[in-house]
């Protein structure tokens, strides 16, 4: 199993929206990053483990755990002209962008917020802390995941 941390800002989608799902399952859809477009066509399998992590909003951090429902399959969004994530350069029979489906697990007991972690050699080398990073989707190591999960 592999662990990750996908952002969202709460404004768009956040882990209340995923909990009212149904199923409380949703496509993870709209990343136009290939790096991060690569980790869940290539890498990301059913059963992985997510931290669910609020962007972008007063406080940014880790809100909650979803589960990796359905493996990489084209992100439809792309091919939708009405979507404001459609591509042009993107066709169902080559698309460019892919997307997983992800389940809500649980909120956290609290928000783990970006500036606690920051604060925390344990977790120096996490991707989310190195500056620069701005990718929306990152590996988690399953010590950064255990050690994040014991600060709730």
């Amino acid at each position: 199993m592999n662990y990750w941390l996908m952002k969202s800002e709460p404004s768009e989608f956040s882990i209340d929206d995923l909990f009212e799902r149904p199923g409380q399952t949703e496509p993870w859809d709209g990343v136009r990053n290939y790096q991060a477009r690569n980790m869940m066509r290539d890498d990301m399998k059913i059963g992985d483990q997510v931290f669910f992590y609020h962007s972008n909003c007063e406080v940014p951090g880790i809100v909650g755990i979803m589960e990796v429902v359905r493996e990489g399959y084209p992100d439809f969004t792309a091919f939708d002209e009405d979507d404001k994530h459609f591509d042009p350069k993107s066709h169902p029979d080559n698309p460019r962008w892919f997307m997983v489906d992800v389940k809500f697990v649980r909120k956290l007991s609290r928000t783990i917020s970006l500036q606690e972690l920051k604060e925390k050699e344990e977790l120096a080398e996490l991707a989310l802390v190195r500056r620069g990073n701005r990718l929306s989707i990152m590996p988690v190591t399953q010590q950064q995941w255990e050690f994040i999960l014991s600060q709730e």
